[in-house]
């Protein structure tokens, strides 16, 4: 093994004489160097280039998001929002002319020619960016990563570039979870509103009755829903028909899914955890919305931002996209500006009438270091709940009483993205109420999480023939997407557009009224109590979980001038 000296060494000779933006990273501990990457093995590396207007985007997304506003639902065309963000003819220029200089021809793959692509030969990465690329194992994960301690952008290109990843970033891919599940039975025929099996066990009876959703097909054109897939997961036609029979024995015909592959992602196979749980509770809950699993093959980061360019590229967009997966924000800290790179394709989703969902993770209030041990040293977000343009989902527990916090929902504040305006009045709320508590902790003044929840302990769901109860936000976040999926379908059959980025619209005093607040509970972890759910907004179960009727009430009769 050569030695992290010699390595170093390396680095800084490479180093000498490079004249522009260089950019050197420290990597965790945990992070070890084995050797020099092979010269003739292939890095795939994706270059960012400066937008022409992102805050004209961010300020057109929060205009058509706000119910006070006049543009409330007045949504981006696919030419208007790339406009916003489409690079500058110089710097695409700049950039091709860089590469055509080492014989490289990059793909373009977003939509509006911000990003590129280039696949080479490590040698050619090392010339191109002054590097050392060199294989890193994380001694605690088991993962080996090929990146640099150090990338030089010349001068006459620094201006144009606005970044390269994975270079100098330090990011795991997704692995498997291990959520807490167990063997079941098919739950018994129940009459509706008979809810003492829901005590227990969930179905979707239970919710149609707890959160008052409607059980009746929707039928609006022009309706649908995205489910996001990664880890080769896979939900099964087989599986979701025998969900069906066993718990929508009300549904005559059952519904299908399509499956589309982004980057190689498997589109057949047994049915598995995490793509049955999603489909089943988009499909089973949001009954004859169109749906749409998308399997994605790459894991890391650059796989989520495929995604969305994948969809950005679409004339016809889903209008809800749920994620059950998340990162670490650590993993994102001293990135450059990968993190608003992550969160900008989900902007324009939203700009264009999309409601990006995700789940706020299964760890509680702190993060976990690769081995499974507790990051101590301040409470651990998750990533991207924190990015303030998606509406991040935790999980409650009880339907026999008041719903309480379920303890492992993750929530807490940004140490990377500022708090949004809209978040303000609730947020400064709870800190008041919390006091010192936990100074030191948290970034009082970082974007909140999470923003809604719903229940999400004891799920019945069909893998693979028999039938499971799983934990955690993965089970509440498709429950969200579908509320909002059946709102929009009667948004849509009066002739009103998508609710798309919801926020604003939760966080108004008209949209927390539609919500069941919940004020018990808490989101323990590492020897601590976590954050205390209280009236009002918390960063455990958010605004609280959903009241179907009140939240129709509020979306089919309310004006701008009602805000």
């Amino acid at each position: 093994m050569i030695s992290p000296l010699l390595i170093a060494l390396s680095i800084v000779a490479l180093s000498i004489g490079a004249r522009g933006r260089q950019t050197t990273v420290v990597p965790k501990p945990n992070f070890v160097p084995m050797h020099p990457a092979s010269s003739t093995s292939s890095l795939q590396l994706t270059l960012v280039l400066p937008p022409t207007n992102i805050g004209g985007l961010h300020t057109a997304l929060y205009d058509v998001s706000d119910p006070k506003s006049v543009n409330y639902g007045k949504y981006l065309s696919k030419a208007e929002a790339e406009a916003f963000v489409a690079p500058k003819p110089d710097s695409v220029k700049a950039v091709i002319d860089w590469l055509g200089k080492h014989n490289i021809h990059p793909q373009t793959v977003s939509p509006s020619g911000d990003m590129l692509r280039i696949d080479i030969p490590v040698s050619t990465a090392n010339a191109l960016l002054t590097a050392n690329f060199t294989v890193f194992k994380d001694k605690d994960a088991d993962v080996t990563l090929t990146r640099t301690l150090s990338v030089t952008i010349p001068d006459d290109v620094e201006p144009y570039l606005q970044d390269i990843y994975p270079t100098t970033q330090f990011i795991i891919p997704l692995r498997p979870k291990d959520p807490s599940f167990q063997v079941a039975t098919p739950p018994p025929k129940l009459a509706k509103r008979q809810i003492g099996f829901c005590s227990s066990d969930v179905i979707p009876l239970c919710l149609e009755t707890y959160y008052h959703i409607p059980a009746a097909p929707a039928n609006a054109t022009g309706n649908s829903i995205g489910v996001s897939g990664y880890l080769n997961e896979v939900p099964s036609e087989k599986d979701l028909q025998g969900f069906f029979q066993a718990c929508r024995y009300d549904v005559t015909t059952i519904p299908k899914f399509n499956i589309v592959s982004v980057d190689g992602g498997v589109t057949s196979g047994v049915g598995t955890l995490e793509a049955s749980l999603d489909i089943q509770y988009t499909v089973g809950v949001a009954t004859d919305v169109p749906t749409t699993f998308y399997s994605v093959g790459d894991a890391t980061a650059t796989g989520f931002i495929d995604l969305a360019n994948y969809l950005l590229g679409l004339d016809e967009l889903p209008l809800v996209l749920t994620t059950s997966y998340s990162f670490f924000e650590t993993q994102f800290e001293g990135t450059g500006s990968l993190p608003d790179t992550f969160c900008n394709v989900y902007s324009q989703l939203g700009a264009r009438g999309t409601t990006v969902i995700f789940s706020s993770g299964d760890w509680g209030v702190y993060g976990l270091n690769p081995d499974g041990s507790c990051n101590t040293s301040t409470f651990g977000p998750t990533f991207p709940s924190t990015c303030p343009f998606l509406t991040s989902v935790g999980a409650t527990t009880g339907f026999n009483g008041p719903e309480v916090a379920a303890d492992f929902t993750g929530g807490g504040f940004s140490n990377i993205f500022p708090r949004p305006a809209y978040q303000n009045a609730a947020v400064e709320s709870y800190l008041n109420t919390i006091g010192s508590t936990y100074a030191g902790l948290f970034n009082s003044t970082g974007r909140a999480f999470p923003d809604i929840s719903a229940r999400g302990v004891n799920y019945l769901t069909e893998i693979n023939g028999s039938f499971w109860t799983i934990d955690g936000t993965s089970a509440s976040t498709p429950v969200i997407a579908s509320v909002v999926a059946l709102l929009n379908d009667a948004r849509l059959n009066a002739g009103l557009p998508s609710l798309g980025f919801i926020n604003p619209l939760l966080y108004s005093q008209q949209g927390a009224a539609a919500l069941n607040d919940v004020t018990s509970g808490s989101n323990p972890g590492c020897g601590t109590q976590g954050f205390p759910a209280v009236q009002g907004w918390d960063p455990v179960t958010g605004l609280g979980s959903p009241d179907f009727d009140k939240l129709l009430a509020l979306v089919m009769g309310a004006q701008s001038s009602d805000f």
